[in-house]
């Protein structure tokens, strides 16, 4: 399935995008799509409706994030070789994990902010994944059966805030808007290989990054199991996983985003985002 929520920003409403690609309300069925409307039980039965007989959404409403009353926004760094190398980081051993403000979470397509005072505003096309049962301790064999299904994520990051600025990498990750979600949660039963999916991002229609979920070091199951040692991970939560290589700051000489440039992404089976830099 590919789960939405539609509508003006805290008004969304649930909602799906049925196999013709038509947009499906929800609401009958399911007050949000929470953690709880992530669990197993309530997949399941969301999976069991007829979806022609929902009622059809006109038009074409903005997407919010496709999760709402998340706990925890967990991101992973430096988990492609090349993307660690172009940094000049050195390979992780484990992997890097670290916290984004769950209010940096937005819609797929709505505009980020370039926030004041930034130099080095930077974009990093991602796979994210929802919990949709409790993680705790689990093992890496066990991992997936834990998420709920995937996300594209744009994990949206100020390099001078992050590097230069003292503290940790949080400061850098977590300004409004620099978490774009979805367009949809996909769930995992649409997803054969979730380590065998083609990524991709463009600044201004020019390609920047080109990869794989195949060459990242940690695996979403190896990300998931590992977090879960550290912190308790609940339904809802989302755990985006490191990007390839082609970001900013990788470049000679580096790039960053302005004001007025539009990026769009995309993973395979997961869906396209599309976001203009505004000023905050």
């Amino acid at each position: 399935m590919k789960l939405v929520r539609y509508g003006a920003l805290g008004q969304e409403k649930p909602g799906l995008i049925d196999k013709s690609g038509q947009l499906r309300d929800l609401s009958a069925h399911v007050k949000d799509l929470t953690g709880e409307a992530c669990s197993p039980d309530s997949l399941k039965k969301l999976a069991a409706l007829d979806a022609s007989k929902l009622p059809a959404v006109s038009g074409n409403p903005r997407l919010g994030a496709p999760v709402t009353g998340v706990s925890k926004f967990v991101a992973i760094g430096l988990n492609y070789v090349d993307h660690a190398k172009e940094t000049g980081s050195p390979i992780p051993t484990e992997p890097i994990f670290f916290l984004k403000a769950n209010t940096s979470l937005s819609g797929p397509n709505d505009a980020v902010e370039k926030p004041r005072g930034s130099t080095k505003l930077d974009w990093e096309v991602e796979i994210a994944a929802v919990i949709g049962t409790r993680a705790k301790y689990v093992s890496e064999a066990d991992a997936l059966n834990h998420v709920a299904g995937y996300c594209v994520c744009n994990d949206v990051s100020e390099r001078n805030f992050q590097i230069e600025r003292g503290g940790t990498w949080t400061k850098g990750k977590s300004h409004d808007t620099f978490g774009p979600l979805g367009p949809w949660l996909v769930t995992k039963d649409d997803i054969a290989d979730v380590q065998k999916l083609s990524m991709w991002l463009d600044v201004n229609g020019q390609r920047r990054q080109t990869g794989s979920t195949s060459t990242m070091i940690f695996s979403m199951a190896k990300c998931v199991s590992y977090v879960s040692q550290f912190i308790t991970l609940l339904p809802g939560d989302i755990i985006t996983t490191g990007t390839p290589p082609g970001v900013g700051t990788g470049m000679k000489p580096p790039q960053f985003l302005n004001v007025g440039d539009v990026v769009t992404l995309g993973i395979e089976g997961l869906g396209e985002q599309r976001q203009e830099i505004v000023a905050a």
